[in-house]
């Protein structure tokens, strides 16, 4: 292993081009991850918000499904800038 190491600090040779696919490789994989990730922490960030909406407009007792809040229809919304 410390000849392995060795060699590898002593080496001056440039990246082979299959070096570099290998590179871009592993860093599309991380971004395409990443990118699933975001968009299903975003996916349910807006059906959250499209179901606290939904429950804000509708009529009689709702409890929002986030929070637990009760909301009967005679306040303002909860989140909505009062009330609540």
């Amino acid at each position: 292993m410390k000849t392995f190491i060795k060699n590898f600090i002593a080496d001056e040779s440039g990246a082979s081009a299959a070096e570099y696919a290998l590179i871009i490789a592993v860093v599309g994989v991380g971004i395409g991850a990443a990118a699933l990730v975001l968009g299903q922490n975003v996916e349910t960030a807006v059906g959250n918000a499209a179901n606290e909406v939904a429950d804000c407009s509708s009529t009689g007792d709702t409890t929002f499904s986030s929070t637990g809040t009760t909301y009967d229809g005679s306040q303002e919304c909860p989140g909505a800038g009062g009330g609540g």
